[in-house]
């Protein structure tokens, strides 16, 4: 009776041995090495996991960094500061590039645009898209509903009187609103620049004055106002260069309507074009 149980036990008792030995050996034979920068720039990394570097995660981020495939200021979130934190930990010297922040291309609230119909439905800038391309009178323009806001994990951007706006302070160029925005009228632009043309509509004059007040109508007297060639007229539209901008106010200047908005909005210290 005794060998009975002895036996099984023995056998069972070796057997764990055996197998125990085995996976140790294999454990330490097939062990993947981890980069200890890996854990390092990890730690750094802000946990926000909001994809805006171009990987899936921070855990990805870093470990890309740490091979080299990824540059030590891959991370919008954290900027400069964490990109020099990041350069430190990877004996190389950090680019000093700028700051960038979203920036919402349109001027189109309730006082300016016109609208179409009165919209009463789901409170998602796609859904209103859907019924004949939203309530706004500019097929260009800011519908205005607040999906880019509800994608936002940096509470940096929201609608104001009918069309969003973005915080700067706040905004860490996660791209997560340019990617919700179903018009795709946000941009990323360099904080430094204080030039701004908000607007999309590449419609003729005409029409644009007929759904917005605000809008951009084409009369090109900003292009020629500017002496470093920093506006650039296209498909009915002026937009900015950034890297010409010198932020120099001489467009503003050349149009009534500008100096006017910029009496209006001299707190926030922006020329905004129309």
């Amino acid at each position: 009776m005794i060998n009975e149980l002895l036996w099984p036990t023995v056998t069972l008792g070796g057997l764990a041995i055996f197998f125990g030995i085995v996976l140790t050996y294999a454990s330490k034979k097939f062990e993947v090495k981890t980069d200890p920068k890996v854990e390092q720039i990890r730690f750094l990394l802000p946990g926000a996991n909001c994809g805006a570097c171009g990987y899936a995660g921070c855990d990805a981020l870093a470990e890309s960094i740490a091979d080299g495939s990824a540059s030590v200021s891959a991370c919008p979130v954290g900027g400069t500061v964490l990109a020099q934190k990041v350069a430190d930990i990877m004996g190389v010297t950090a680019e000093n590039s700028e700051r960038m922040v979203a920036r919402v291309l349109c001027n189109g609230d309730k006082e300016n645009a016109k609208e179409k119909y009165i919209y009463q439905g789901i409170e998602d800038c796609k859904a209103a898209e859907m019924l004949a391309g939203g309530s706004k009178g500019c097929k260009y323009g800011c519908t205005g509903l607040g999906t880019c806001e509800k994608v936002c994990p940096f509470d940096a951007i929201h609608v104001i009187n009918g069309v969003a706006v973005v915080d700067e302070d706040k905004c860490t160029a996660c791209k997560k609103c340019i990617e919700a925005c179903p018009k795709k009228i946000i941009a990323l632009v360099p904080v430094s620049k204080k030039v701004r043309v908000l607007c999309k509509n590449i419609d003729k004059g005409k029409e644009v004055m007929g759904v917005c007040k605000v809008g951009c109508i084409g009369c090109r007297r900003c292009v020629k106002a500017c002496e470093f060639d920093a506006i650039i007229f296209e498909n009915n539209l002026a937009r900015i260069d950034y890297e010409k901008c010198t932020n120099c106010g001489a467009a503003q200047r050349s149009v009534p309507l500008i100096q006017f908005l910029m009496k209006q909005n001299r707190k926030s210290g922006f020329c905004r074009f129309f």
